[in-house]
């Protein structure tokens, strides 16, 4: 059976014994498709993480004082790599979370792009000077990295959000260490394979893999100087209020519940396309997924009819399969637990246009599959509205006016990302402006930022003030420093 273990120090690290409980060290890695356990994944304890650290720590005074050119070259040299290696990047992907190859590769694509970001990053950390203030005195401000930094991130994009965060932290200066999922592990070890050959020095970058367990050493880990997050709201929020405690910077991104208003006048063809790619795609594993769509007035029952009739065209079946548009979800309790919101929304007083918790896949019955499901006329106090469900379902809710349907998406408690479909310019800039999520699209389903913007909700989908990647990532990855300075006069040299 394969083995994915910890990356410390430059090389692959076999983990040590787990005296306390045997039973901790290896967890299973598990092909959705199928069922089947595929590999055994190393459980990092306290020790492994005391390791990864350590290393990381000798090795900031080195990298923190190599030049902006030399980090420039290995990223450089390190992007042209990935795309290189970039199909078999998202094969691993596509073995251990399930996601179709055309969106694993899509994922890929995405986390190079802040690559690209972090190989310009030399400008970005640019100081300014002010001279004679006061008198014969300069003023200067500079950035400088922090030290050891974490990034734990999500089974759902294993490469991307992986990307997102460490290319940007060691461009700055820092050295890292990665907690990945231990549901999908291998793309993580690949990355920092493939940074090691472009010339990545040992320690600067490491992997440690596990759970909970290795977490919360990292959260309390005194050398720590700052982490970031991606992942569910309770998590994000644990992660947030437990490293803050210790004096860590963090920012941790939570949970999502993202709503499509669509106003009667909008393009209801172009409307439902966006829709059912934005809620199926990636079995609606995804934080910028379209989980809720609010129908405006006489929109709904069109468009409800225009979505189910694109939803069936949905071919859903192995991920390496190239006539497959959608996978299966990652593991077996998250598809019975995706299953019961369907299930309790009926109970609830939805109406269930479509239901696909019978669905299987044959010759692979085994595999954790689900159909896709689109639910209209949902309560906003039902539990499929009010909760993220993670998984190919979609809600309609509908709304007499623009007011209402504004009203009800400011309420809910998640505000990542939001959307409006209308032909009306008046409308669409009043959306903008008023509607509470940190990311907004104008007859766009998921408005996911180009690089060098950033990236991050509002309310209870985010923990910390800075956001992911683009000028944010910056300043999370680095701190001020102001010189003031003042020579006195000297005779001149003879």
């Amino acid at each position: 059976m394969k083995t994915v273990t910890h990356w410390i120090a430059g090389k692959p690290f076999p983990g040590l014994p787990a005296a306390s409980d045997a039973s901790r060290a290896w967890g299973p890695v598990t092909d959705p498709a199928t069922g089947e356990v595929t590999a055994r994944v190393a459980m990092a304890g306290p020790a492994e993480v005391d390791a990864a650290v350590a290393a990381a720590k000798q090795a900031y005074a080195g990298w923190r004082g190599s030049s902006l050119a030399q980090r420039t070259a290995v990223l450089f040299r390190y992007r042209a790599l990935l795309d290189a290696r970039r199909d078999e990047i998202a094969a691993l992907i596509t073995a251990e979370q399930g996601k179709v190859h055309a969106d694993a590769l899509g994922e890929v694509a995405r986390g190079l792009e802040i690559v690209e970001l972090a190989c310009g990053l030399g400008t970005a950390l640019q100081g300014d000077m002010s001279a004679q203030v006061p008198g014969q005195a300069d003023v200067a401000s500079i950035r400088q990295p922090l030290g050891v930094v974490v990034g734990i991130s999500p089974f759902n994009f294993p490469a991307m959000i992986s990307m997102w965060m460490f290319p940007m932290a060691i461009a700055c200066g820092n050295t890292f260490v990665h907690k990945p999922s231990s549901k999908a592990p291998s793309a993580s070890v690949l990355l920092a394979e493939l940074a090691a050959e472009a010339g990545v020095p040992e320690g600067v970058l490491n992997i440690v893999q596990g759970d909970e367990v290795a977490v919360n050493a990292l959260l309390d880990h005194p050398d720590v100087a700052a982490v970031s997050f991606v992942g569910s709201t309770p998590v994000a929020r644990h992660v947030y209020r437990r490293a803050s405690a210790g004096g860590k910077r963090v920012q941790a991104l939570g949970g999502a519940k993202n709503h499509m208003l669509v106003m009667p006048d909008a393009d209801l063809d172009a409307a439902a396309d966006a829709a059912v790619s934005a809620a199926y795609g990636s079995a609606g594993q995804r934080c910028m997924a379209v989980s809720v769509v609010v129908a405006v007035g006489e929109a709904g029952d069109a468009l409800v009819s225009r979505i189910a009739e694109r939803a069936v065209k949905v071919t859903v079946g192995p991920g390496d399969d190239p006539a497959s548009t959608m996978g299966p979800l990652v593991t077996r309790a998250h598809r019975d637990d995706v299953a019961a919101y369907v299930a309790g929304a009926a109970a609830q007083g939805a109406e269930v246009v479509l239901d696909g918790r019978d669905f299987t896949v044959e010759g692979r019955e085994n595999g954790f599959w689900m159909g896709v499901s689109l639910l209209d006329k949902v309560s906003t106090d039902s539990d499929a509205y009010q909760n993220e469900i993670f998984g190919p379902v979609l809600c309609v809710v509908r709304a007499e006016s623009y007011d209402e349907a504004i009203g009800l998406i400011n309420a809910c408690r998640y505000g990542n990302a939001s959307s409006i479909f209308t032909r009306d310019g008046g409308t669409a800039r009043r959306f903008q402006w008023e509607v509470e999520a940190g990311m907004v699209g104008v007859n766009v389903p998921m408005p996911v930022p180009v690089g060098h913007h950033s990236f991050g909700g509002w309310k209870d989908s985010a923990f910390g003030d800075h956001r992911m990647y683009g000028s944010e990532a910056v300043h999370f990855y680095t701190q001020g420093k102001v010189i003031t300075s003042s020579w006195p006069d000297s005779p001149s040299p003879r």
